[in-house]
């Protein structure tokens, strides 16, 4: 049975370009299409819908006002947001609809040509097919607190017997040494419903976290600024676009900024510096985790908490695979359940190197459990 979509432009013609990108793929219709938020609100207040592809600037109601409406009278749509992207306010707009639960947004084209190219067409089917995809995924329902080291993944021993060394030799240190004693570090990578997570996830950190948190978010440049300023405004623990050059402190979150790579290096003394790159991206990701992760095979930090949370694809499963072989790693993954799109995470678990799965909400204590506090 096909998938319901409804188009909500007040564009005639990429009402039309969208609607016949999504009906020829064979797995979706086009249920419906209307000109403003209003005429969406009344259709899906009566009608269900697996997806709704959300113009922002609209007559009547405008696409934020739709979606602020739909959260407080509490009903549920799979909302993907199409947004210009062009301006500091369009980028300010499409971070207010991911809060407002928008689960993706995708850049819409600025001309007939865009419109009709390939790219435009490949990333609107990418993102449904993920987001769907995600939804219509059996959940896998890990215990709290899950160790995934156990024979429903057939480990090799090796990497199990490496594994365990590792957390022993880690345990064998901590009482020679005492925690305090410990450089750790925290990286994480997300993407698909990433900034929600991340507005769950920052404000639970303490400000005194024992440990600098690297992010690697997947978004277009212009879209991280705002989005550490909003995350620095609700936390307690301070957050920052990554910048080229500069030290990194414990108690401190660096997010790559959008459109370039982020990378750690060994700095004077005992510290460790950012690393910015403009080479192209990888797997068509800019900035990419793997790229993040594989820096950190060089850096001196006597234990590496990995985090994992939601988003299509696997980046960051390379990376922090390759990691484990040279470093004392230990990796957290976001449960299926509290997942927007269970792609990285499923890809991280399904390696077999994850020591912990959590839902959203107990990610922070997670991480905190790991590294401690100052």
């Amino acid at each position: 049975m096909k998938k319901n979509i409804l188009i909500a432009d007040d564009s005639a013609l990429l009402r039309r370009v969208m609607c016949d990108i999504i009906e020829e793929d064979g797995t979706y219709t086009v249920s419906d299409m209307c000109r403003n938020g209003l005429e969406a609100y009344e259709l899906i207040k009566t009608k269900k819908y697996d997806a709704v592809i959300l113009d922002i600037v609209m007559p009547k109601m405008t696409g934020l006002e739709l979606l602020e409406r739909l959260k407080k009278e509490g009903i549920k749509a799979t909302v993907i947001v199409a947004s210009t992207l062009t301006t500091s306010s369009n980028s300010a707009e499409t971070l207010r609809a991911l809060e407002l639960d928008a689960v993706d947004f995708i850049a819409k084209p600025t001309n007939l040509i865009e419109a009709r190219g390939e790219d435009f067409r490949s990333s609107l089917l990418n993102i449904l097919n993920s987001v769907l995809a995600s939804k219509d995924n059996d959940k896998i329902v890990f215990p709290e607190n899950a160790v995934t080291r156990s024979a429903t993944h057939n480990l090799k021993e090796a990497v199990r017997n490496v594994k365990e060394e590792q957390i022993a030799a880690k345990k064998k240190m901590s009482e020679h040494l005492g925690s305090k004693a410990e450089k750790k570090l925290v990286a994480l990578a997300c993407s698909t419903g990433g900034p929600k997570a991340l507005n769950v996830l920052m404000p639970m950190l303490s400000a005194n976290l024992d440990a600098p948190v690297l992010i690697v978010q997947h978004m277009p440049e212009g879209f991280t600024k705002l989005l550490s300023e909003k995350l620095n405004n609700i936390s307690k623990i301070t957050v920052k676009e990554a910048e080229h050059g500069e030290i990194i402190k414990k108690g401190h979150v660096y997010i790559a900024p959008g459109g370039k790579h982020m990378m750690l290096t060994k700095a004077e003394g005992n510290n460790h510096r950012i690393k910015i790159s403009d080479e192209p991206p990888r797997d068509a990701l800019k900035p990419c985790a793997d790229i993040m992760y594989e820096s950190l095979n060089t850096c001196n930090f006597d234990e590496i908490t990995c985090v994992v949370l939601t988003g299509m694809g696997s980046d960051g499963t390379k990376g922090i695979n390759q990691l484990c072989k040279n470093k004392n790693v230990y990796v957290i993954s976001q449960d299926a359940q509290s997942c927007v799109v269970y792609g990285m995470p499923k890809a991280i678990y399904e390696s077999g190197i994850v020591d912990e799965v959590v839902p959203l909400e107990n990610v922070a204590s997670a991480i905190t459990r790991n590294v401690g506090v100052k």
